[in-house]
């Protein structure tokens, strides 16, 4: 421009300037969902077609995640098609990964006379530091990163607006789209087990009714980011508080704590862990036991699926902390764990220590007779075993098979007496009740 005086210069130099200058233009008719580029040149030679489909050129500019060409999930592409419709002019950065090189564009759009007809100029920008920058240093963890979505919400005009995506710009995001339609929409997102809650309080009569202004809550619950990978998120719900009584305007934000809920809930299960076994053997305790026992009777119950159960117990277990010492004891005890713990683990059974010597197995999907067979091979198992300083033990067995009529009391009596009958013929065997 600088061989130009511009005092003389006139309406067609500023064109054949702008020709000469722009990287792209591109003419768009949304109701056909077309767009035909009049000028391509440099990274939009591939970027663009000479002619394509419009929601296409959308989602190459806006859907993928920021800084980055990996696409969003298809979840959220339903989003695409009420993304491309501006009803002024519109201007916006976005950085496109073309061939492996991350490059910026300037894009501006200028609506033409008619339904959703645009002009859109693209211009590549020299932005090589932010790029790098981009390409080295992983995002900063803050407070503010941590909302992936915000947005405001009117109800009575059922409109959304100032919708901000982190994943996708730091920019504001246009999207004609009413809320009606939006949480149909977003909640495919949702975890199914959370479907139905965030339904309800997406309801715009729930919110009505159920946050005076001011008021702010929130629910956590599994949702699809834009990876198309579930994280923990916490949903946040908060009215505008004015002083006109109609006045239903809500702020939506979404709140990643996904790393911090996963460390709560192994905190959880290490706590619950430790509630649940025997802390000598490491198997389930008496507790555990028991709930196992009424959830497998249910189990048969509803599901009409053969259950049986099994007490353990090893014979003359008292003269080996007599003779041996209660550490050697407490060896044989672990070790017998191990043994009946491996065996079960394959045959798709669950054992713990009831108490002393005693263990109980839960066997769901044997019958009278495999269970019979099982209860045989884990004595006969046991009975080949060397234990370290004692040798060889034996236990005995008793067997019961859940009937109808059954709970926990009834069935764990049957069991007892089976094992009281074992015991009483001599030990080192089976008996079932």
């Amino acid at each position: 421009m600088d061989s130009h005086n511009i005092d003389n210069m006139t309406l067609e130099d500023a064109i054949d300037f702008f020709k000469d200058n722009v990287d792209a233009l591109v003419l768009v008719d949304g109701k056909v969902n077309k767009y035909k580029s009049i000028i391509r040149k440099g990274i939009f030679n591939k970027l663009l077609k000479p002619t394509g489909e419009y929601n296409e050129l959308i989602e190459k500019l806006w859907y993928h995640l920021s800084k980055s060409s990996d696409n969003v999930s298809e979840k959220y592409k339903v989003f695409i098609p009420t993304s491309g419709h501006f009803s002024g002019k519109y201007a916006r950065r976005v950085s496109v990964k073309i061939e492996e090189t991350l490059c910026v564009i300037q894009v501006s759009i200028y609506p033409l006379n008619g339904d959703e007809k645009y002009l859109f100029v693209l211009d590549e920008l020299d932005d090589r530091q932010s790029v790098d920058e981009s390409l080295t240093t992983e995002k900063v963890k803050s407070f503010q990163n941590t909302y992936l979505f915000s947005m405001y919400i009117d109800l009575e005009k059922d409109s959304i607006n100032s919708i901000s995506v982190t994943e996708l710009s730091d920019d504001i995001i246009n999207q004609e789209l009413k809320f009606s339609q939006w949480r149909l929409m977003i909640v495919n997102a949702i975890n199914t087990d959370y479907q139905a809650q965030f339904m309800e309080w997406t309801e715009p009569e729930y919110l009505k009714n159920n946050f005076a202004p001011g008021k702010t809550a929130s629910f956590d619950c599994l949702m699809m980011n834009l990876e198309g990978k579930e994280i923990w998120v916490k949903l946040i719900f908060s009215r505008v508080q004015t002083t006109i009584p109609d006045d239903y305007r809500f702020v939506y934000m979404v709140q990643d704590i996904n790393e911090t809920t996963l460390d709560l809930i192994e905190t959880m299960n290490r706590y619950e862990d430790l509630a649940s076994k025997d802390p000598l053997t490491q198997i389930y305790n008496h507790g555990r036991m028991e709930t196992e026992i009424k959830n497998a009777i249910n189990k048969f119950v509803e599901e009409h699926i053969p259950v049986s159960l099994m007490i353990m117990d090893i014979d003359f277990f008292k003269h080996v902390n007599d003779n041996y010492g209660h550490a050697v004891g407490d060896l044989t005890l672990k070790r017998f764990a191990n043994i009946v713990t491996d065996y079960f683990d394959d045959n798709n059974g669950v054992v713990g220590r009831w108490g002393g010597e005693e263990f109980v197995a839960v066997c769901c999907g044997a019958g009278r007779e495999r269970a019979l067979e099982m209860a045989e091979e884990i004595r006969q198992k046991v009975s080949f075993e060397t234990f370290a300083n004692v040798g060889n033990i034996t236990c005995s067995v008793g067997v019961t098979t859940v009937i109808d009529g059954d709970d926990f009391e009834k069935a764990y009596r049957r069991m007892d007496n089976a094992l009281y009958e074992a015991k009483s013929s001599g030990r080192n065997c089976v008996r079932i009740s």
